[in-house]
Order: structure tokens, then sequence, then C-alpha cells
């Protein structure tokens, strides 16, 4: 390291990523993860440093799949592109028929 500057900016970047990791590894003993050795620590606790501690990776999963494929819904911008443009709304009351 040249500078201060730089020295402070590491141990910045150092921290913020230990903060997470011990972030992470409070949720995981939380619920229970189950990759924890005999002593409740992680095996492998810098794992959680750019992943989530609750995401099992499965695309299939309610909780980490996408809910476009799952529940075959549309999002909002593909609901207004398929909206019905023949029908004429009232602009000022929400959108109600005339």
């Amino acid at each position: 390291m040249s500078n201060d500057l730089a020295k402070f900016i590491n141990s910045q970047r150092r921290h913020k990523t230990d903060v997470a990791v011990a972030r992470q590894v409070k949720i995981a003993r939380s619920n229970g993860v189950t990759y924890m050795d005999r002593c409740g620590r992680l095996r492998q606790p810098h794992r959680m440093a750019k992943h989530h501690a609750m995401n099992c990776g499965k695309p299939g999963c309610m909780l980490c799949g996408n809910p476009r494929k799952l529940f075959k819904e549309l999002t909002a911008q593909e609901n207004r592109l398929y909206q019905d443009v023949e029908a004429t709304t009232n602009k000022h009351s929400n959108g109600l028929q005339k």
C-alpha cells in the first residue's frame, strides 16, 4: 500500500466483507442450515461472502426460484403490454370504464 488512503479503503472493504459474512452466518445458525460442524460453526464461513444463507440454489424452490417460471404470472410490464387497448378508460378515476 502506497499511502494511507489506499490502506483505509482496503481495510474498509475487508471489514464490509467480514460484516456481511457474520450476518449470513447468524441467519444460517438461526435457521439450522445443514452445513454446520459439530460445534455449531459453518464449515466454510467465507462462502457466505457472495451467497445468501437461505439460497438453496435449486431453481424449482419456492423461495429461490423465479416467480414467473414457477407461477406462470406476467410481470407488470407484460400486463401493460397485453392490456385491452380498444376499451376506453377514464384516466382520472383509476381506469374505470366510461
